[in-house]
């Protein structure tokens, strides 16, 4: 069944009114009509179960027939700090990460980052990723619409991360394939653990310094094992390995 995010104030006591793109895409690519049935979501964790009952070229009106909370989000929240890298590969990063749980992506600046965005360039940025990253949350069936950040310094996103109640950080020194397993299993099973900041880096690596900062700030490094990820691997690898552990 086709999905919509609507914001909380076009939610009203029996009606949804749907405005901008996804009236277009209701009209002239899905072909929907007065009668049909769509889900609509406000974006904070609750369902709608609607049925068009009026369309013009700027708003599609719907009536709430049932609505429910939704259970398909994750108990802990995944913050996935991803070092920038070259070409589109953030938009397939966002694209899965969204489909994985994340419920944030925050682009930053690395040391040995290649990509370079002044503040026009990253604003642009910024909205197409946040475009894809609600058409993947359409397409996954999410209660919410994770946000892409605006691209971060390095030591701007190690202060945003001290908010979290943990950190880890896939680094490819880093040793011990079962203290980085019991780790997960911690973080997992500790039902005070209500936020985890991943720190992954560009196509280089991370830079020794950057490891340094990252510990000093209380992260712990873990290994995805012996092979060498590429940085759109990485981050998908240690989400795949926290949503199944996390999923209740």
């Amino acid at each position: 069944m086709a999905r919509f995010f609507v914001s909380p104030g076009q939610i009203g006591p029996a009606k949804i009114s749907i405005f901008d793109g996804d009236v277009n895409h209701i009209r002239r690519v899905l072909r929907m009509k007065e009668g049909d049935e769509l889900t609509v979501c406000d974006g904070e964790g609750r369902d709608y179960f609607c049925r068009i009952s009026s369309m013009s070229d700027d708003v599609v009106t719907c009536d709430i027939i049932d609505s429910w909370t939704s259970y398909v989000e994750l108990p802990v929240r995944l913050h996935l700090f991803q070092g920038l890298p070259k070409a589109d590969k953030m938009e397939l990063i966002i694209q899965k990460a969204v489909e994985l749980g994340a419920a944030e992506i925050i682009p930053v600046a690395m040391a040995r980052s290649i990509v370079k965005l002044d503040e026009k360039k990253a604003g642009k940025k910024t909205s197409r990723w946040q475009g894809i990253a609600e058409s993947g949350a359409k397409q996954s069936g999410r209660a919410i619409v994770p946000e892409v950040r605006q691209p971060m310094s390095y030591k701007q996103a190690l202060s945003y991360a001290s908010s979290l109640d943990a950190v880890i950080v896939p680094y490819e020194k880093a040793e011990g394939i079962e203290q980085s397993r019991a780790l997960i299993d911690e973080l997992a099973s500790d039902d005070s653990i209500r936020s985890i900041g991943i720190f992954i880096g560009p196509e280089g690596g991370f830079d020794e310094k950057e490891i340094e900062l990252a510990l000093e700030a209380g992260a712990k490094p873990i290994t995805l094992g012996r092979r060498i990820l590429r940085t759109e691997t990485a981050g998908l690898a240690i989400l795949s390995i926290l949503m199944y552990r996390l999923e209740r």
